[in-house]
């Protein structure tokens, strides 16, 4: 399976294609650093464009990646993710009335401080939710996954996103995939998912 993706990111970064590693990484030290290099260098056969990463070994034990990201890459920090169970640890509250989901997005918006365009360190926001943490002064993308099979839409993305949607990456592979297995079927689903957000584009 290892050797399928080495492939596979390989494939996608020699025909210029931007590669997004959802590989949800979060360790300490020396660890946390292999992880980062792994996913994140040229050196790697796994080498992607942006890779996701779970703080919740703390924010700061990510610095390696976040450190790596800053040269042209980028990581997303999961925050509040599309999956119920998420809800129990993230939205539960710090010492300062905060949910530890927006501690992340915050974390993530002091690292984007002073970036002329967008900064590097992205957050995670599932488009299921009912609420997302308050996104305006992350000045970083917003990868947005559970559009399609886990139920949320293009509207969600849309209500979610509120004045931030120009930073919004949707993310629907299930969606896509399970319209398979034929090429054909494929290149329709991708149809259909790229004109439902044709609002991105406006």
């Amino acid at each position: 399976g290892i050797a399928v993706l080495e492939r596979t990111v390989t494939a996608l970064r020699g025909a210029g294609t931007l590669v997004l590693a959802d590989a949800k990484r979060g360790d300490i030290g020396s660890t946390m650093d292999a992880y980062a290099r792994t996913w994140l260098t040229d050196a790697s056969p796994l080498g992607s464009d942006a890779v996701t990463v779970s703080p919740y070994l703390g924010f700061g034990a990510l610095e390696p990646a976040l450190r790596l990201a800053v040269d042209g890459r980028g990581v997303f920090v999961l925050a509040a993710t599309s999956n119920p169970e998420g809800a129990q640890v993230q939205q539960a509250r710090t010492a300062d009335g905060r949910s530890v989901a927006q501690v992340m997005v915050d974390e993530a918006a002091a690292r984007n401080a002073g970036a002329d365009t967008l900064g590097s360190v992205g957050v995670v926001v599932g488009a299921t939710l009912t609420r997302a943490p308050d996104l305006s002064a992350l000045h970083g993308p917003i990868l947005m996954p559970g559009v399609g099979a886990q139920g949320g839409t293009a509207e969600d993305v849309r209500r979610l996103a509120g004045e931030r949607l120009d930073a919004v990456v949707p993310n629907v592979s299930r969606e896509v995939l399970r319209a398979g297995p034929t090429a054909a079927a494929l290149r329709d689903a991708v149809s259909r998912t790229v004109d439902s957000f044709a609002f991105l584009r406006a």
